[in-house]
């Protein structure tokens, strides 16, 4: 049975998305660079083992990224699902875990990388936006696409209501990547996404009627 880590640093709720889906794999650790937040607490109940490596005790990201990657390969994880995980990784650590580590990004990449992707789909104005699965790579938000799910941005949205309905696709995307990953059907290869087998209806990306405003 592969084995998965997932990182957070918060709520967790595409965490929670991942552990409740049934994945074909153990859960080994869920693991926060902040203490006491929620979906540490969320991880416990569903008892799965869980630890805190604090950024904030460290001197530099390299010796906190080194902490973390010691803690990670300890549990001998096939895959590593950043899972709102707020943190900037050393490209020493993305190499170290390169084609075994996924992230979920709140916007159609390469569109809008970064943070408060929502108000920046407004204030572009564009008609779709939301959510990609993407292997992470030391560009920041910029390693290859696996798959990305669209929503219709609505005339009267704002953050919060765009937000609502990019989560709720989130949270059906990532699990599905990752079970493709934990079933051998997704591969990286010469920074190159494999994708092999049959892929559920939507395929790797999924876009709703845009209804006219």
């Amino acid at each position: 049975m592969k084995r998965y880590v997932i990182l957070i640093s918060g709520r967790g709720s595409n965490m929670e998305s991942l552990l409740d889906a049934g994945l074909p794999g153990e859960c080994a650790l869920v693991l926060s660079n902040r203490p006491a937040v929620a979906g540490l607490d969320a991880a416990a109940r569903r008892g799965i083992a869980t630890a805190v490596i604090d950024h904030r005790g460290f001197a530099s990201r390299e010796e906190f990224d080194a902490a973390l990657a010691a803690e990670i390969e300890r549990h001998k994880p096939d895959l590593v699902l950043l899972a709102g995980f707020m943190r900037i990784l050393s490209d020493g650590f993305v190499r170290r875990f390169e084609g075994r580590l996924l992230n979920i990004h709140p916007s159609l990449l390469p569109l809008f990388p970064g943070v408060k992707t929502h108000a920046q789909a407004l204030a572009a104005g564009v008609r779709l936006h939301g959510c990609s699965v993407h292997f992470v790579t030391p560009a920041l938000d910029g390693g290859p696409i696996v798959a990305q799910a669209a929503v219709p941005v609505q005339a009267d949205d704002d953050e919060a209501s765009l937000g609502r309905r990019v989560l709720a696709e989130e949270h059906l995307l990532y699990p599905r990547v990752a079970r493709w990953f934990l079933e051998g059907r997704l591969q990286l290869i010469a920074e190159r996404v494999k994708l092999s087998g049959e892929v559920a209806v939507g395929g790797a990306l999924h876009v709703p009627q845009v209804v006219a405003t």
